[in-house]
């Protein structure tokens, strides 16, 4: 749930309720074989990010650091412990890409529709030295994620 609030012409104060983490955590996805480091065949960038395409798209246009998509999307710790999973909730998630850790905004980009890809989200990317999920993320943690990219609004 989001609550948003205006307060004065300048600033918009924002809530944000994370509803569902601790459902989805229950409904276990089994961690990929792969999960506690990128294989040998993963590109890397320069910030750190490592992805492996796990299934080519139909699209041929790339979102942007500011375009709305909808995605499906399952997230682990190295050790294997998913945190996350909108497939878990039978739910996609949609977001603006420039609302989401720089992880997720710079490796998104990467994709096309109805692509499946993998990323290895090192902390700097991530959720840093503070962690985040509720608790569920530790702090330093590299997060693994596979996501389906649905659409671009």
């Amino acid at each position: 749930m989001t609550l948003i609030r205006s307060i004065g012409p300048e600033l918009v104060v924002m809530t944000v309720v994370l509803v569902g983490v601790a459902a989805a955590a229950s409904a276990q996805m089994p961690a990929p074989d792969d999960v506690a480091a990128a294989p040998a065949d993963a590109e890397t960038m320069a910030s750190g990010l490592a992805h492996k395409m796990l299934q080519a798209g139909t699209g041929e246009q790339h979102p942007g650091p500011r375009s709305n998509v909808t995605v499906h999307y399952t997230g682990w710790l190295t050790d294997g412990t998913m945190f996350d999973s909108s497939v878990a909730r039978g739910a996609p998630a949609s977001f603006p890409l420039n609302g989401v850790i720089a992880g997720w905004t710079e490796g998104v980009q990467l994709m096309v529709v109805g692509e499946k890809r993998r990323f290895w989200i090192p902390a700097s990317i991530g959720y840093g030295d503070r962690g985040g999920g509720g608790g569920l993320i530790p702090g330093g943690a590299t997060l693994v994620f596979d996501i389906e990219l649905l659409s671009i609004q």
